[in-house]
């Protein structure tokens, strides 16, 4: 099977000359946007520094975007790298996951809860 993301051509919120923005098909949240670089690239640490600017810029959109559609209280925004990292598919792919208040008993810690025991601090 082919990369899901390659060759993109529906459902996309944004675009830019180097990225993508379109909604998760697995949203942990309403909103959960992903960003991707046109070019494929299997994890983060393979992209340009253009193709880092060309997501983040697009991180800002769909963020205004987010703010006006949902209202969410909080995000949490970041890659997963490789399978030991929790990457499922092996095309650099940047989470915007909107956060809402009560969604999660104690939100504290974010993306630290991702390793048991490690979260409180």
């Amino acid at each position: 099977m082919g990369c899901p993301f390659c060759n993109l051509k529906e459902n996309i919120l944004f675009e830019n000359d180097l990225a993508v923005a379109f909604f998760d098909s697995y949203p942990v949240s309403k909103g959960h946007t992903l960003i991707i670089p046109k070019r494929h690239s299997e994890h983060y640490f393979e992209l340009t520094k253009r193709e880092i600017e060309a997501m983040f810029e697009l991180s800002q959109k769909v963020k205004e975007y987010l703010d006006k559609e949902f209202h969410p209280d909080g995000y949490n925004v970041g890659f997963n790298v490789l399978e030991a990292g929790g990457q499922s598919v092996m095309h650099t792919h940047m989470h915007v996951i909107p956060r809402y208040e009560g969604d999660a008993e104690n939100p504290r810690g974010g993306i630290r809860k991702i390793v048991k025991q490690k979260d409180t601090y």
